[in-house]
């Protein structure tokens, strides 16, 4: 499998997975319908595990261009290469995304509230004030990144198979660990993102999928979780390499 493959197979899976608990949780009718924020942290962490699993050995398993950011300023993933993975990445998040709309298709139908809709495929703010927002983003992923580095000693590249994050289901469970207590502990603001292609991927796809009453775009709001997690990707990877 290529890089550029394993970066979308594991996008895709990511967001299936993941949209998939939120979507369980919110839409009306459901079998999970209103369980709760736990189930929806607990649902992305083992996204994040599942779609590491299948791209890791492969690509490293970024998943997100912050990752990908974070190890071009490293220096362990070329330009060229890094605009390959965040294609992929979009591309899967966008597919996984559209797969999550048409399996609950039925339940977006029954489903009147069109901000409950629009939290499947993207985030927004529980108290919209721009600059906290951004700084919710900034933190999350700043946790995120510095964390991946200390259990990759920061390296997260196609020639590097013996990072953590290559090793298959051993080496995703502590990525698992940390997305999931950033969901817990710092999700509470802005849903978390923490991830540029897992937001706008699929707010793309919520805007041009035919969903009955569905919610605007959001373009004002749009740019905190794609901007927040890169200004945190580039903090942690000064921290890191200020550490080292």
């Amino acid at each position: 499998m290529t890089p550029f493959i394993a970066e979308l197979l594991g996008t895709l899976i990511l967001i299936l997975l993941g949209g998939g608990v939120v979507a369980n949780v919110l839409l009306k009718g459901t079998n999970g319908n209103d369980s709760g924020w736990i189930v929806i942290t607990t649902g992305w962490a083992l996204a994040v595990f599942t779609g590491v699993v299948i791209a890791g050995p492969y690509s490293g398993a970024h998943l997100n261009p912050a990752v990908t950011l974070a190890m071009v300023i490293t220096g362990s993933l070329s330009y060229g290469d890094a605009l390959l993975y965040v294609l992929a990445q979009f591309i899967g998040a966008m597919a996984g995304s559209f797969l999550v709309w048409l399996m609950y298709k039925d339940h977006f139908d029954q489903t009147e509230n069109p901000g409950l809709k629009q939290a499947v495929f993207c985030t927004s703010p529980a108290i919209r004030n721009l600059p906290i927002n951004l700084t919710s983003e900034i933190i999350g992923t700043f946790v995120l990144i510095l964390a991946v580095f200390f259990f990759t000693d920061g390296e997260i590249s196609i020639e590097q198979t013996k990072t953590p994050v290559g090793l298959g289901s051993i080496g995703a469970i502590p990525v698992a660990f940390v997305v999931w207590v950033i969901g817990l502990s710092l999700g509470g603001t802005t849903g978390y993102a923490i991830n540029p292609a897992r937001d706008l991927g699929p707010r793309i796809m919520h805007a041009l999928l035919p969903i009955k009453n569905k919610a605007n775009f959001n373009g004002s709001y749009a740019w905190v979780p794609v901007l927040g997690p890169l200004i945190g990707s580039t903090l942690a990877c000064i921290i890191y390499l200020l550490l080292s």
